[in-house]
């Protein structure tokens, strides 16, 4: 019995009165994100990076030549404020990972560019990071995780929808 069997179990015996079996869904699901996260930042941290760093630096490497991006999509592509890619962006700017300049197109916009040592940790980066998520998927047969990668795309999209 797993931790959240064990969770059920207890609730199941103080509040008959409730069906608590979502939990054995959204429980799970929440623990194995959080045991996801460990594992993924620990390969972040052997290149000495943070999981935010990674982030943007992955951002940008993804957009192809010139590698850059304004601030603002920055921020929504990395899923933060505009007060924390600030930060994020000053941080990586520090460590020579990136360049900040005025945007030509809109003179009060920032651009953010990924410099050659940028490119180079995240492309070392990322690479350790495919092949560690290769390692945690290869834990379940390739059918479940196919299954698996639709239902929870199906379930994103759903809660998307939700009004």
């Amino acid at each position: 019995m797993d931790h959240v069997a064990a969770v059920m179990e207890q609730w199941g015996r103080e509040r008959p009165d409730l069906d608590v079996s979502p939990q054995g869904v959204i429980g799970r699901l929440h623990r194995l994100a959080l045991r996801l996260t460990d594992e993924l930042t620990a390969v972040y941290a052997a290149h000495g990076l943070t999981e935010a760093e990674f982030d943007i630096l992955a951002a940008l490497r993804r957009q192809g030549p010139p590698y850059s991006l304004p601030a603002g999509d920055l921020a929504s592509q990395t899923m933060v404020t505009s007060g924390a890619i600030t930060k994020r962006v000053d941080r990586a700017l520090a460590r020579g990972w990136v360049t900040r300049a005025v945007d030509e197109r809109d003179g009060r916009g920032r651009v953010v560019t990924l410099t050659r040592a940028g490119r180079q940790l995240i492309d070392r980066a990322f690479t350790d990071h495919i092949a560690n998520e290769h390692r945690l998927v290869s834990m379940l047969p390739p059918a479940d995780r196919a299954a698996l990668a639709r239902m929870l795309q199906e379930w994103g999209r759903a809660l998307d929808d939700e009004p």
